[in-house]
């Protein structure tokens, strides 16, 4: 219509009008200019407003993913930079911010992540975040049985995450734990070991191991070779908690509690394939398949080894692991977690070496039939119940199914004895085979609300544990030969033990904290535990194991309180003091005695400790400082015959520092030492009339430390090289201090290149060769060595398929 106008007017001012209609027209035709022109603003204005009100109705949901394991991160933050609101991911890793303008900029946080800022409408629905490797790991699961910022929790806790793990390369648990500080597991062979933290290197149940915050055992039948029981190829991240964590798991979490977090379902389809073969005789495969199908996600994994030929003679072993994780996303509020875990191990028992053949590196083996035979089956079941942001309840409910059968070399004792039995027949040794099972059926409870009061977080539980087991030993004669080997055995009707136990354990625990004033946090926590163990012997008095039938019952309170401060974001200081407690194993209790006599054993922990993370971190540091004390804990006494009997020794001090350093000085270096320097002595003990009162406690390194540098190179994608040196300090190697063991310094060396779906590597363990020990003792009977492996050089292929993300940025 206007452009009509526009040629009318034009046409009749050509046609020579007079000037005042020529300037009536000249007037008309710039107020018609005037109304176009408003029109178009009006117009432009409008479709303006209209785009700017849909845009800013626009609702954006993202899915948060872990780089390295494709799985979904729970509790990340998204928040909006103008308004500082925003929304927290949930258990499938998706956030949904509605309402929003995509024009704002937000910040993506996690602990132990790179932080991500963009704009809303630049990021696609799928973000995957990298870990970082310098900084402190800031969640945590193990300290409260659910996710919680470091920050909050007065503990001296390590992480390994996914990325450490996987990097490893690791062919036994040991490879990874011993990065930790505070932590030496030592390699005993074909996955058997003995732990060190905060206590000297111990076969004791003063360590309790968790997968997925369950315990791998029940409580009163603790085995120190319970790690051999896991499935290394469903490790997602491992926890380590050093010192007493009787507060919330129970007995047996004295010098740590150890909790191997397992794999969760990837968000698309993954798996994975690797094998891996060293020059010692050990061949592994490794599987592992993941996927999610709308709110069902799916992890099977599993690993496969032997070993054959091996350096020392009688060392050969085999081992099937295998887990399933299924997880259900039942609605928003409720989630269901289900997993089980099957265990088949086999190993020939080497035993150790003499002086004589250890120094010489005569690496031979004393044993032609000793071995151990384990099967394990683990279920668990756990359905979530989020009541709102603030509240959650979980019901877990598991069951076990676990046997030992041995023919071990620790049992073995000679007929002749030259203190003992000077007459004995020098070809006869007597020995055990025993079978010691148990089932599990159990029950945990937790609810954990957060008040807005004083930032106010309770959690609170209970647990039910019924384990009936039995113990039957048979007794075997043993053929020594003149050259010292045991070289067969025959068995007898002689029954040594055949006992049943119904072992019950109910406990009820509590924990609470809150922040009086900004930046400080007070936590509190007690644990209330009841046993019950109902002995039923088979034999009569008479027998090696003859105690009576008989009802045993322990109980105990064990409180926790502590602090932490946090000045800054990135400095944090903390404290505690805890207890902890260990009631008798049944076997230490009942095996071999005629009256049990053994007294619980009670620990008390005062700790002082601080974090910080620095430059951007790209440096962190964590540190910690204790003192343990041990009243009646229990230990094993060699009698003159080459037996050992369980006493409770008097008291037993342990205190020392622990120590964490990472670096990242330069892009693609990174740096880190962990340690502990401690004195482990007894306070108070006598043994048969010898007083050891402020000796040192046997097998003790007065210094453990483990150091590590990896260099990734920005310019050749995908490959890393690593240098690792492993440090025990000398240590006594019995109780009267009378001889050390030196202790050693051993060197490794990982490369790996990754290509694509591609990855080999190469793992050359003991570069120097050095001839070292794992441990060290010394008995009546001489001197004992655990040899640790000669150099060792692994080898590894892997391929991995992973399906395209959608919307993946």
């Amino acid at each position: 219509m206007w452009i009509e106008f526009d040629v009318a007017i034009d046409l009749l001012l050509l046609s020579g009008l007079s000037g005042d209609h020529f300037l009536m027209l000249v007037i008309l035709r710039a107020k018609i200019h005037i109304m176009k022109l408003k029109l178009f603003r009006a117009l432009g204005l409008l479709c303006m407003l209209f785009s700017t009100a849909i845009y800013a109705q626009q609702n954006k949901k993202i899915q948060l993913i872990d780089k390295s394991t494709q799985t979904p991160i729970v509790g990340a933050k998204v928040m909006l930079k103008k308004s500082n609101t925003g929304a927290i991911s949930g258990t499938d890793g998706v956030v949904i911010l509605e309402n929003v303008n995509l024009s704002d900029s937000v910040i993506i946080r996690y602990p132990g992540y790179a932080s991500i800022q963009a704009k809303l409408g630049d990021l696609n629905s799928v973000l995957e975040l990298d870990q970082s490797i310098v900084s402190l790991n800031k969640v945590i699961v193990t300290g409260t049985r659910d996710a919680q910022n470091r920050s909050e929790v007065p503990l001296a806790i390590s992480t390994l995450n996914a990325t450490v793990i996987d990097e490893a390369k690791a062919t036994s648990t040991e490879q990874l734990l011993n990065k930790t500080p505070g932590v030496f597991m030592a390699d005993l062979g074909n996955e058997q070991h003995s732990m060190a933290i905060r206590q000297p290197l111990s076969y004791k149940s003063l360590f309790l191991y968790l997968e997925d915050g369950i315990p791998i055992r029940t409580t009163g039948i603790f085995n120190h070779n319970a790690l051999l029981e896991m499935n290394m190829a469903s490790f997602q991240k491992i926890e380590i908690v050093r010192g007493p964590s009787s507060s919330l798991y129970g007995s047996e979490a004295i010098g740590g509690a150890i909790n191997f977090i397992t794999v969760d379902p990837s968000v698309v389809m993954k798996a994975r394939a690797q094998i891996t073969a060293d020059n010692l005789g050990l061949k592994r495969g490794e599987v592992l398949f993941s996927d999610t199908y709308n709110k069902v996600g799916v992890v099977l994994s599993g690993n496969y080894s032997f070993r054959t030929n091996g350096y020392r003679e009688h060392s050969d072993y085999e081992k099937l692991a295998t887990s399933l994780k299924v997880n259900y996303k039942i609605n928003d509020k409720s989630f269901w977690s289900n997993s089980v875990t099957y265990i088949d191990y086999r190993a020939d028992m080497t035993g150790s070496l003499d002086s004589l053949s250890f120094f010489d590196a005569q690496y031979s083996s004393l044993q032609r039939f000793t071995d151990r035979d384990v099967t394990s089956l683990r279920a668990k079941s756990s359905l979530n119940y989020y009541w709102s942001k603030q509240s959650k309840s979980t019901i877990s409910a598991f069951f076990r199914n676990n046997s030992i059968k041995q023919n071990p070399s620790y049992r073995i004792k000679d007929d002749y004895s030259p203190w003992g039995n000077p007459d004995g027949d020098k070809n006869l040794a007597h020995s055990e085979k025993n079978d010691n099972s148990f089932n599990s059926y159990g029950l945990i409870l937790n609810h954990k609300k957060e008040l807005d009061w004083l930032k106010t977080k309770i959690t609170g539980g209970l647990s039910l544990d019924y384990s009936p087991s039995s113990y039957y030993a048979n007794y075997i004669s043993v053929y020594k030969s003149d050259a010292g080997v045991y070289e067969s055995y025959e068995e007898t009707d002689s029954v040594l033990t055949n006992y049943h136990t119904d072992l019950i354990n109910t406990a009820a625990y509590l924990q609470l904290g809150f922040s009086p004033i900004k930046n400080l946090r007070i936590s509190g926590a007690v644990r209330f535990d009841h046993f019950i163990y109902n002995y039923d012997n088979e034999l009569d008095s008479l027998a090696f194991s003859g105690a009576p039938d008989e009802r045993n019952q322990f109980s105990a309170f064990t409180p926790k309180v502590g602090f932490t401060y946090t000045p800054k974001k990135n400095i944090g200081i903390y404290g505690n003091y805890s207890q902890g407690f260990v009631p008798p194993q049944v076997s230490e209790l009942y095996r071999g005695v005629s009256v049990p006599s053994l007294e619980p054993a009670v620990f008390t922990n005062t700790e002082l400790g601080s974090w910080i993370n620095l430059w951007k971190d790209k440096a962190s540091l964590d540190l910690a400082v204790y003192r343990l004390v041990g009243l009646n804990e229990i230990i094993s006494v060699q009698q003159a015959s080459g037996d050992y009997v369980n006493e409770n020794a008097g008291k037993t001090l342990h205190q020392g520092i622990e120590y964490g350093l990472s670096l990242n000085p330069v892009k693609g270096v990174y740096f880190r030492l962990s340690g502990t320097n401690a004195i482990h002595e007894y306070s108070e003990y006598v043994e048969k009339g010898n007083d050891y009162s402020g000796k040192i406690m046997p097998r003790s390194p007065n210094w453990i430390c483990n150091s590590e540098i990896t260099y990734k190179p920005h310019f050749i994608k995908g490959f890393r090289i690593g240098a690792e040196w492993q440090h025990v300090g000398p240590y006594y190697m019995d109780a009267d201090n009378t001889i050390k063991y030196e202790g050693f310094d051993v060197f490794n060396l990982r490369v790996g290149y990754k290509w694509k779906g591609l990855e080999a590597w190469c793992n050359v363990m003991n570069i120097a060769d050095v001839n070292f020990a794992t441990n060290a003792s010394k008995s009546a009977w001489g001197q004992n060595y655990s040899p640790g492996n000669p150099r060792t050089f692994s080898v590894g292929l892997a391929y991995t398929f992973q399906e395209k993300i959608k919307g993946k940025k």
